[in-house]
């Protein structure tokens, strides 16, 4: 295949424009190849069905989203961007939501909030004497609750602002982070003893 990425790209926004008029169930690899002006072939030399190709899109989507905002100072960032791309792709996250099942994009969510919040505490992390395993406890600790936020922003139609829910959640996690890694240094202190 000439350009792998340009194919996957306009496959994505054909997904986006076929998603404004139809709902994604009745969006067929047909539709999506004819629009692109590639063959079925393609498509599938690319992904395996549509739902990977809807993974695709997401993931891609939260990693323009994210950009360099991994680390303690710019998360809050970073997150803010997360939550501006779901509202700019609403129709599509609805849509999506509604056809594939909340689990599905769930496991979206977790996917790429997981990546933003392991780079912080990895960061908080260096030199001091926690575990991977610890420090993929503290990771999902923090990925369940701010899915959990973003899910119930997104069940209740995106109309809250959401920059009001990021502050919210800075507020909350500020000094907590390092608390939580200062907690397992303890806990391993006192094991030692």
């Amino acid at each position: 295949m000439p350009n792998t990425n340009a194919t996957k790209i306009a496959l994505g926004e054909s997904l986006k424009k076929l998603i404004r008029t139809k709902r994604l169930e009745k969006i067929t690899i047909n539709d999506l190849t004819a629009d692109c002006g590639i063959s079925r072939m393609a498509f599938y030399y690319h992904f395996k069905d549509i739902y990977d190709l809807v993974e695709w899109v997401c993931v891609e989507d939260s990693k323009k989203a994210l950009q360099d905002k991994k680390t303690y100072d710019t998360w809050q960032e970073g997150v803010s961007q997360i939550f501006d791309a779901v509202l700019e792709n609403k129709e599509f996250i609805t849509n999506v939501c509604r056809s594939i099942g909340r689990e599905r994009v769930e496991r979206y969510l977790y996917q790429f909030t997981y990546d933003i919040i392991k780079e912080v505490i990895e960061g908080k992390c260096q030199g001091r004497g926690i575990s991977e395993e610890q420090k993929n406890f503290i990771t999902d600790f923090y990925k369940y609750g701010f899915v959990g936020i973003m899910l119930a922003w997104i069940d209740h139609g995106m109309k809250d602002d959401y920059e009001e829910i990021v502050e919210n959640m800075s507020v909350m996690l500020y000094g907590n982070i390092d608390h939580s890694i200062r907690n397992f240094e303890n806990a391993q202190e006192e094991k030692k003893k």
